[in-house]
């Protein structure tokens, strides 16, 4: 059976499965925090209303079964406990049959959140999740070698990830083609990092050769994933460390560190013995036995030849002058497609939240991550994903991205829910209601090295108008 155990992968696989873990962790505790008030009996976009219109066939999900705010924080918080007992190391020491099983939970539980989770799980990173978190299931446990086979499955989706956010960018706004968009784009990305604000200003050929240096990672490193050791090693090198760049430069929750485990699994053994220390390597992988057990090879092999035919349409989309980013094929996520960033805004607006207060003054509400008050500067939330602040930049491009969830946070907050409160990281009134609320948006910009200095404020701002007229009490 040599044929199918990758011996230089038992730390690489390590890495990607206590990494996968971690990431499993951030996603279901994010899920318990800002699910009730997102989807929730009376959250933004209730689940129930969902479960009515959309069939177990076309959205796969344990809720189908059964649905309370109560049963869905309990699928949170175990799903939360099972990711824990992963990164301490129990499941690689379970039995191959218990430990499979506590990787198929973990991905059972998550994509039966996503498929329920409407536009707020709209995002490719949670597709990415799901589509690793099925290929993890097939991995083995300490106690097995590495399957061959399943870590050049991963290497396919990494070639993917990669190759479709270049093509979309090549195929999509022609600043990506001249250049150019990174003069805009750390100004104007969804959610800015602490050092976004420096990124910005560096030099434009500087930029430039990001960008063409991206255009190298995403268009041509991705085809030597394929080619033998130690050059698929340096290609997934070379991707992990553009991956933490973005890490620096940006909040796009989990899809880079995804992006680092995937390109971590690639990375030889030599490479990590070189890098860990042995108390570390000796946690990571605390037996090396190395058996091999004829149904779980059968297994591998089918789980092969499915992700073989399921691809057929991701690749047809990425052949297509059409491209669509991020997409999925079929209910279950198991092979999709991805992108990123194929057009770039150019001017940044925000819309912002306001209650009227006792004494007739508007006072605004401030959100976690997205730009508020220009002298707050930009936290790190990555790899946590503030789902609220994201659509809410999504909202400020076009209405109809608002619909229908925005009105109804408006009335939320007229109520001072404390569940949509606890969304915020500021309210002006204390969890009492206002006696209004209303929606205004303002033109964001970063300000020069002069007036940072002269103000301490990171933007710049100016009112554009009324976003949403006020809503007021009965």
């Amino acid at each position: 059976m040599e044929w199918f155990v990758a011996d230089d992968g038992w730390l690489g696989r390590a890495v990607l499965l206590h990494g996968l873990a971690a990431l499993y962790l951030v996603a279901f505790v994010a899920a318990a925090r800002q699910g009730p008030a997102l989807l929730g009996t009376r959250g933004l976009t209730p689940v129930p209303t969902f479960l009515r219109r959309v069939g177990f066939r076309q959205a796969p999900s344990i809720f189908h079964r059964w649905w309370s705010d109560r049963f869905f924080l309990a699928v949170c918080w175990a799903g939360a406990a099972l990711a824990l007992l992963t990164i301490v190391g129990g499941t690689a020491r379970l039995p191959l049959p218990a430990s499979m099983a506590v990787w198929a939970l973990l991905w059972a539980l998550y994509l039966s959140i996503v498929n329920v989770g409407q536009l707020w799980y709209s995002f490719g990173w949670e597709t990415l999740l799901c589509e690793v978190g099925f290929l993890a299931i097939f991995l083995g446990n300490a106690a097995v070698a590495p399957p061959l086979l399943v870590l050049l499955l991963l290497r396919w989706l990494l070639f993917r990830l990669e190759l479709g956010a270049g093509l979309i960018k090549l195929r999509g706004d022609p600043c990506w083609r001249d250049l150019t968009c990174l003069h805009h784009h750390h100004e104007t990305q969804p959610m800015p990092g602490p050092l976004s604000w420096f990124f910005h200003h560096l030099p434009g050929p500087l930029h430039k050769v990001e960008v063409a240096a991206n255009h190298v990672t995403q268009l041509v490193v991705p085809f030597g994933l394929f080619l033998p050791q130690p050059v698929a090693g340096w290609a997934a090198g070379i991707m992990l460390v553009t991956q933490l760049w973005l890490v620096a430069s940006g909040n796009f929750a989990w899809l880079n560190w995804l992006a680092v485990v995937l390109a971590a699994s690639v990375l030889p053994d030599a490479f990590w013995t070189w890098l860990l220390p042995g108390p570390v390597q000796d946690w990571l992988v605390p037996t090396q036995g190395g058996a091999t057990l004829y149904p779980w090879v059968v297994a591998v092999v089918l789980l092969t030849v499915l992700v073989a035919v399921l691809s057929w349409r991701p690749v047809v989309n990425l052949l297509s002058p059409g491209q669509a980013m991020n997409a999925s094929f079929e209910p279950l996520r198991l092979v999709n497609t991805y992108g990123a960033f194929g057009s770039v805004t150019k001017v940044r607006h925000e819309i912002v939240l306001e209650g009227l207060s006792e004494d007739g003054v508007w006072r605004e509400y401030g959100f976690r991550g997205k730009p508020g008050l220009p002298g707050r500067w930009p936290r790190q939330y990555a790899p946590y994903h503030l789902r609220l602040d994201w659509l809410m930049w999504f909202a400020a491009l076009s209405r109809r991205y608002a619909h229908p969830w925005l009105p109804r946070l408006q009335r939320r907050l007229l109520e001072a829910d404390p569940p949509t409160l606890r969304l915020l990281a500021h309210d002006p009134f204390g969890g009492r209601p206002p006696g209004a609320v209303r929606a205004v948006l303002y033109r964001y910009r970063y300000t020069t090295w002069t007036e940072l200095r002269a103000t301490g404020n990171c933007w710049h701002r100016e009112l554009v108008g009324e976003f949403l007229p006020p809503v007021a009490r009965g």
